[in-house]
């Protein structure tokens, strides 16, 4: 009966750990960074989000919500942290899944390919 509390305890402990960790840090954005970014998300995310981040990608036609339209203003955050979140786990309540699978490094590379949509929405507007 002991070694089960103790058990039982140690995953508890385990899972608080797990949900608090921190958010990694993002690496400073460079060329080579955001040529896997456009890779990572030409072969993951354009097929829902579109070429153009407008969220008008074929898939994405079909979901409710649609996709997310990167050349608007961010709901989940638009710090790199907060998008690389929700790259890696995704959005409740949305079609947007985790993507926890793509090599970190990759992951970080579609952040800032990411960003560059709303900046570059930025530009056409001025």
């Amino acid at each position: 009966m002991k070694i089960f509390s103790i058990a039982a305890f140690g995953f508890f402990v385990v899972s608080i750990t797990a949900v608090a960790a921190p958010a990694p840090k993002p690496p400073k954005s460079t060329p080579q960074l955001i040529e896997k970014g456009t890779a990572a998300y030409k072969a993951n995310c354009e097929v829902c989000h579109g070429p153009a981040g407008d969220g008008m990608g074929p898939a994405g036609q079909a979901l409710n919500p649609k996709p997310r339209n990167f050349t608007e203003p961010f709901k989940a955050g638009k710090k790199p942290e907060q998008v690389f979140k929700t790259i890696s786990e995704g959005l409740p309540n949305t079609a947007m899944v985790g993507f926890a699978q793509i090599p970190e490094e990759d992951r970080w590379g579609l952040v800032y390919y990411v960003l560059s949509f709303d900046k570059a929405a930025a530009k056409k507007k001025k």
